[in-house]
């Protein structure tokens, strides 16, 4: 599966659309105009720096990704998760930018086949952690299907390839996603930012159903992470089947 990577001239980069040279702007402004200013600013410098970044691996004759990623793992004991345990028990593997740094990751990393049960092999985009309750993460949730053990491994794949190369729809809406092995299946979830974007969950679900070529039989349910938080449970009890 081709990854997709965004080439820019270093002119086009380097160009700063924000005004940041302005210093007319009224000291004083209301609530809302603040908000809405902090919220630019900080898409402005988001932005900065990810043009930097691609700016600064194309000078090393590598291939950016539209965004920088990072490998999760967690291995714990079965029983009821708890807010502690579970965060001390994720531990980053290694982050990556670029199409060869991808390859390099992902070709030492563990087959699913070869990891115990219960395990979650997390793939996120950089500045996300795996929780429900990172901020990025509190008001969505998350696209689950269910999986023989022995297909998961093939699955898992071909979604990692479609999110590191940005093709699912609505990609600025997702948050990552989670291989989950347990003893008797393999969950894939797919994470997206806002559970009250009906359209954009939709689209979100054609897509992975489309980008997995997934068969006719297989169901997908979703579930918000708020829902998760109440009933400590990941998989259990989703509100949407389709």
């Amino acid at each position: 599966m081709e990854l997709v990577v965004e080439k820019k001239e270093s002119d086009s980069i380097n160009n700063n659309n924000g005004n940041n040279g302005d210093n007319s702007q009224p000291i004083l402004e209301s609530s809302s105009s603040w908000s809405a200013t902090v919220d630019s600013n900080n898409n402005n410098k988001e932005g900065e720096d990810v043009r930097e970044r691609q700016a600064r691996d194309l000078r090393a004759g590598l291939h950016p990704l539209k965004y920088k990623f990072v490998f999760w793992y967690t291995r714990r004991t079965p029983g009821v998760r708890t807010q502690t345990s579970y965060e001390d028990n994720i531990k980053k593997i290694v982050e990556f930018s670029t199409v060869e740094g991808f390859w390099v990751c992902y070709c030492h990393l563990a087959r699913p086949s070869s990891l115990p049960s219960p395990t979650d092999l997390h793939l996120f985009k950089d500045g996300i952690r795996p929780l429900w309750e990172d901020s990025a993460n509190c008001n969505g949730g998350k696209w689950i299907i269910r999986f023989k053990k022995v297909v998961s491994g093939r699955f898992w794949e071909d979604l990692v390839l479609a999110l590191v190369g940005d093709q699912l729809d609505y990609g600025d809406n997702i948050c990552g996603a989670v291989l989950s092995i347990r003893f008797n299946e393999d969950i894939l979830s797919v994470w997206n930012r806002n559970a009250s974007d009906h359209q954009a969950v939709m689209a979100l679900r054609d897509a992975i159903k489309r980008h997995l070529k997934l068969p006719h039989g297989y169901v997908m349910e979703y579930k918000p992470h708020d829902a998760s938080l109440r009933d400590n449970s990941s998989y259990r009890n989703t509100w949407l089947r389709g």
